[in-house]
């Protein structure tokens, strides 16, 4: 093997993850490797055309163009949708029943950039349905063993689906039931400030300002991870100051959102959860709502309390989106702000979640820091992420320590102490524990992570 053909094996080790592709541009991620991944998908999507997108990064019309070429080679036309939120992407490809590929780095630093894709109708392509086979293809082709070009190539056409997607948003709602709010939104110069103004424009009775709206890949003000509390505070400093009803932070591709109430203070994903479950289950009683196993234990009591049905899943879109499939769940809820819609294609949403979170708030006529009360029942950790030799020795410690606790393996561990729980998870791409726990009060909860920390630390 040549020393350019063991470079791009250690970068397709390197970027190729468990639901999405991303690394480091350009010595990760180049126009060659995402030429070579255009040629695998093609190859893997069997569709007579694909769409494909971008965030505002600066590497990514390069990255666009290679890909597209890639997929034409194969004979396969492109439809290229160009700026787009990641839930605009996934938009495209269930309206237009194509398999899609957004090019975004989602919350990372600006050197970022990389691949979310999916299949026609928004199915999701992640380490159990495609991915692996992706890589594989590509990396025959990056070392000169591809397909041939097919015979005739694929065209490229532009389509704009910014209104198209707007009306879908707001279709959720019934926007004449809206009472007037004062909306502040952080996009964090992400792709929020494209689709966020567009989507209420056309709520006549929300005032709304944008906070960091300008596209700017380089992220000048703060990074777009709204899951770090310190990339809350501007937006939480506003709200106060401006006397807004509602913040929202959106993440960097716009799929995540975060709930700041008129107090500044923050609502945890969970919260989130369980207050759209419990609004969605009005409107479709006795339905399946997932939630995955980070989430608070609030969450499956709410569910249960409003006629739902509770399904607990592994951490992750492609899990959570193939689950849905399965189950027929209408909703289902991450901790970390992903929101998945039954008739959004069972994809992921910061925008539809925003609306239903405008109209909750509006049907109950009382403050979100009032609404948000009787969801919040316990104390909880946050992630917590500890750097450790070897995952799997420490997990196997740590499950003995608990031994004659209840435990599942389903993600990671988890362990069922009776009046408080918590969770142990690898991460995919470094040696590092992330360790959620939830408790009946903040004194418990910060005794038991002290617990737990110095048991991890210890081996």
């Amino acid at each position: 093997m040549s020393d350019t053909e063991t470079s791009h094996t250690s970068q397709l080790d390197a970027i190729v993850k468990a639901y999405d592709i991303r690394g480091t541009v350009p010595d990760q991620l180049d126009a060659d490797v995402a030429h070579a991944l255009g040629v695998a998908f093609a190859v893997f999507a069997k569709a007579p055309h694909l769409i494909v997108a971008n965030d505002m990064r600066p590497s990514g019309p390069e990255l666009v163009d290679a890909f597209a070429r890639g997929v034409m080679e194969q004979g396969v036309d492109v439809v290229n949708v160009g700026l787009a939120s990641t839930d605009l992407l996934y938009f495209a490809a269930g309206r237009l029943d194509a398999p899609g590929a957004m090019f975004t780095a989602s919350h990372n630093p600006a050197q970022y950039n990389g691949i979310k894709l999916c299949l026609s109708g928004a199915r999701p392509v992640g380490a159990d349905t495609g991915l692996p086979e992706i890589k594989q293809m590509a990396q025959a082709v990056l070392d000169g063993d591809g397909p041939l070009p097919a015979e005739r190539s694929g065209r490229l056409t532009h389509r704009n689906l910014l209104s198209a997607f707007v009306d879908h948003v707001i279709s959720f709602i019934d926007v004449a039931q809206l009472r007037p709010l004062r909306v502040v939104a952080d996009t964090a110069n992400g792709m929020g400030g494209l689709v966020v103004p567009a989507v209420f424009e056309r709520l006549p009775l929300i005032d709304l300002e944008v906070m960091y709206g300008e596209l700017d890949g380089t992220f000048p003000n703060h990074p777009a991870d709204p899951l770090q509390p310190a990339n809350q505070r501007d937006l939480q400093a506003r709200v106060q100051s401006g006397g807004f009803d509602i913040g929202l932070a959106f993440d960097g591709d716009a799929d995540r959102v975060f709930v700041v109430d008129e107090h500044g203070r923050g609502i945890s994903g969970s919260t989130t959860t369980a207050i759209l479950a419990s609004s969605i289950l009005r409107k479709h009683p006795g339905a399946t709502v997932l939630y995955n196993l980070i989430c608070s234990r609030a969450v499956p009591e709410i569910i249960r309390e409003h006629g739902g049905v509770p399904v607990r899943t592994k951490v992750g879109h492609s899990f959570i989106k193939q689950i849905m499939a399965e189950t027929g769940a209408v909703f289902g809820g991450e901790h970390s702000a992903h929101y998945y819609f039954k008739e959004n294609y069972r994809a992921d949403s910061g925008l539809i979640a925003s609306m239903l979170m405008l109209d909750e708030v509006s049907r109950v006529q009382q403050d979100l820091s009032v609404v948000r009360k009787p969801y919040e029942r316990y104390s909880s950790s946050g992630e917590i992420n500890t750097h450790v030799d070897d995952v799997d020795a420490v997990i196997e410690i740590v499950a003995d320590h608990f031994s004659s606790s209840g435990q599942d393996r389903l993600d990671g561990l988890t362990v069922d102490c009776g009046p408080w729980w918590f969770n142990l998870r690898p991460s995919n791409t470094e040696p590092l524990l992330r360790l959620n726990l939830e408790a009946p009060n903040r004194d418990d909860c910060d005794q038991h992570v002290a617990e737990l920390l110095s048991l991890i630390t210890s081996v």
